[in-house]
């Protein structure tokens, strides 16, 4: 089984995939309340004792994680952000390795987008064709909104957690 993560200083989409691409597995995991995670070392243990779960329920062979960005964009993260979204990334990586003991391979959103099919356009919304894509093609995938219409928050992190866990499953089945 595969395991596919977007990890992110605020939430983190989580997917499970069998080895024949069916997802068994899809949700968030919700870490901006500041007085529940104060520091990113609570925020990194929360994740540490889901992804404990997500091994005593699956055996996940493979883990595939959302490379963080690593450059400035305008109008996106701050130095300080991407500073601590590579600081989660790094220790989320660190204990799957120790917890699936495998060495999760990192793919950037752009290469896993490309895997599964998605195609962007210049000037598209890559976040938001990205989503359409899973909504379309993954019946399991819930979608909650909000009164206003938007997808509630996690919604978009669970839909780029899918996108990597499918790629990743893609790469394993291409190399076997």
């Amino acid at each position: 089984m595969i395991l596919g993560l977007d990890v992110s200083t605020s939430i983190t989409g989580v997917t499970v995939v069998d080895t024949s691409g069916r997802c068994v597995y899809n949700e968030f995991w919700d870490t901006r309340n500041k007085n529940k995670f104060p520091s990113i070392y609570e925020k990194a243990l929360f994740i540490h004792n889901n992804l404990r779960s997500i091994a005593m329920q699956y055996p996940i062979s493979d883990v595939f994680i959302e490379q963080s960005l690593h450059s400035f964009r305008s109008g996106f993260s701050s130095a300080q952000t991407l500073s601590t979204l590579s600081k989660i990334n790094g220790i989320v990586s660190w204990h799957c390795y120790k917890i699936f003991k495998t060495k999760p391979e990192m793919i950037a959103a752009t290469s896993a987008r490309k895997q599964v099919g998605i195609k962007v356009s210049r000037g598209e919304n890559a976040k938001q064709k990205s989503f359409d894509f899973v909504v379309a093609n993954e019946p399991t995938f819930i979608v909650e909104y909000t009164r206003h219409g938007n997808p509630k928050p996690g919604v978009m992190d669970k839909s780029d957690s899918w996108v990597i866990a499918k790629a990743g499953h893609l790469i394993c089945t291409a190399k076997s």
